[in-house]
């Protein structure tokens, strides 16, 4: 597909390029747009309360006749979790290969959506039309099973997605990376390659997943009387199966345990992606039946999230499993970026337990480190380096590789979320911007939770709160009642009753001097206590806690 009369195809990522998380890009060209991934972020340090982020799809809604399709990689949250949210504002039908559309029905069906949208399951080599596109899925290797790269042919040349990818010679289950398939496409001529930049920082190739099996061996070779408990990632069915093997090699019986994994490793046993040995699994329940050497438990929490089971155990208000000291707790998993003090705080309440923690050499990477990039840019020869998939540095790190391998400076493109990247033969420019940004969801409310309302979290949380009531009668608006200061967040009222006292005749008096003047307006009373009291507290303590008169009337 040359690209006859130089067209442009636009590349506009709605997320995935300042974090790791929340991957989303649109293609267009002219009336046809389909949309790749369609992931959520977990909170950053300073949201407070939020439960996840999703993408801001304004430029889909405002563009929604010309909407496809989504085309989804693969199975992980950070590019199927935000879809039961956008499906509610863009209904349009989703492909995929046969876990992950899998793991979005699951979704689906808690989110009760699964009649109102279209899904259709894609095989590797199988091409799909959408609009003016076409799409070919390319099977790859990831820390999930059925991870796919995307070959785009569009009418102004082809464009290479590589998903989340790495080289893996001798993968658990299923066939390696087709790497023949990137070099015939690499032959066709291919306008643009983004690529995944995770490991763009880390030189030399990612070790296979059979070598965290073998470590696993050894393992429980080592530890053959104590329980063990080994947490990792839901989605990691590969590295479930190996603990199973291993778990089944030394007699000892499997328990799974947290939501996500159960969900995860029912669905992929179901479709045969794990094979779990007959009376290998027990149910937590009967784990009173069995001695501390006959068990296995397979949990979440690798990342020291607080809810997940791994954390609520280390904390000791797990409902079923107490840690003993002879317990030995593998760590399956290295953190990601910015959970490294919720790791390490887990480990130090697991060992003061008395456990054993063991976080060496006991994960590999899903993600191609730099020697696997350079062989994905070979093959597929680009003509413009797309860095996708990363932080700023990842991105950076991954564009010197490219400009290493011949890539011309000028045609490697580090984009930011929102940019309009145009392409075309001989072209290519950053002609615009469209809206974009995460929509902080908490509980049940989407983007009902702003800067403003963060903001007031954040001040809250620095600073407490004190709220004045006082009584006015009606007409008259003489002060019947108060001011009563209640305070939370700011001073433990028992031991600073002066300062409250004060706190109280300082409003007073800021209340009666408006009643003297005749000022009836409630606005401007509750303005004159905020400020006077909130003098008061900056003079006194040098604090500046949230103020909220309250006034009724009688």
């Amino acid at each position: 597909m040359k690209n006859e009369n130089n067209s442009r195809v636009k590349i506009i990522p709605l997320g995935g390029l300042e974090q790791i998380g929340m991957n989303m890009t649109v293609i267009e060209f002219e009336e046809s747009i389909i949309v790749v991934d369609c992931g959520l972020a977990f909170p950053g340090d300073d949201m407070l309360g939020i439960d996840l982020v999703i993408p801001d799809v304004t430029y889909l809604k405002e563009n929604m006749s010309k909407v496809k399709g989504f085309i989804i990689t693969h199975g992980h949250e950070d590019h199927i979790g935000a879809l039961p949210y956008i499906l509610k504002e863009v209904n349009i039908p989703i492909y995929g290969t046969k876990l992950t559309i899998a793991l979005i029905e699951h979704k689906l069906k808690e989110s009760n959506m699964m009649k109102n949208t279209k899904r259709k399951v894609v095989k590797y080599g199988q091409q799909i039309n959408l609009g003016c596109f076409r799409i070919e899925f390319i099977r790859t290797n990831h820390s999930i099973a059925d991870a796919a790269s995307l070959a785009i042919y569009s009418p102004a040349g082809i464009l290479v997605h590589t998903g989340d990818f790495k080289v893996d010679y001798t993968p658990v289950f299923g066939d390696m990376i087709d790497l023949q398939r990137f070099g015939e496409i690499g032959k066709k001529g291919v306008l643009a390659l983004m690529c995944d930049s995770t490991n763009a920082l880390r030189p030399g190739f990612t070790m296979s997943e059979r070598t965290v099996g073998k470590t696993f061996d050894n393992i429980f070779a080592e530890h053959k009387t104590s329980r063990i408990i080994v947490a990792t990632f839901a989605s990691n069915v590969d590295r479930v199966q190996q603990i199973i093997n291993s778990a089944y090699k030394y007699g000892r019986k499997v328990i799974i345990e947290g939501r996500s994994m159960v969900n995860v490793i029912g669905t992929a046993s179901e479709l045969g992606y794990i094979k779990i040995p007959e009376n290998t699994l027990i149910d937590i329940e009967n784990m009173k039946n069995y001695t501390d050497e006959q068990i296995v438990m397979i949990t979440t929490g690798s990342q020291g999230e607080s809810m997940a089971a791994l954390s609520r155990m280390a904390s000791s208000i797990h409902k079923k499993v107490t840690i003993k000291p002879a317990d030995t707790i593998i760590l399956s998993s290295t953190p990601i970026p910015g959970n490294e003090k919720a790791v390490s705080r887990i480990i130090n309440e697991l060992s003061m337990k008395g456990a054993e923690v063991i976080f060496q050499d006991t994960h590999v990477s899903g993600h191609a480190c730099q020697e696997e990039i350079k062989l994905i840019y070979s093959l597929v020869r680009p003509k413009y380096a797309v860095p996708i998939h990363g932080e700023f540095r990842h991105r950076k790190a991954q564009a010197e590789l490219a400009r290493n391998l011949g890539i011309p400076k000028e045609n490697t493109i580090i984009m930011n979320s929102g940019d309009v990247l145009e392409l075309g033969n001989d072209s290519c420019e950053i002609t615009g911007h469209v809206q974009n940004g995460g929509i902080l969801v908490d509980g049940l409310g989407v983007g009902d939770v702003g800067n403003i309302v963060l903001r007031d979290r954040q001040n809250l949380s620095e600073n407490g709160i004190i709220i004045v009531v006082l009584t006015l009668e009606k007409y008259s608006n003489q002060l019947l009642a108060g001011p009563d200061i209640v305070s939370r967040g700011f001073v433990y009222v028992r031991e600073s009753e002066d300062l409250m006292d004060e706190a109280k005749t300082i409003v007073s008096e800021a209340v009666e001097e408006c009643l003297k003047r005749n000022v009836s307006d409630w606005g401007k009373i509750k303005n004159v206590i905020k400020e006077s009291l909130s003098d008061y507290l900056w003079k006194r303590m040098k604090r500046d806690p949230i103020i909220l008169p309250i006034i009724m009337e009688v």
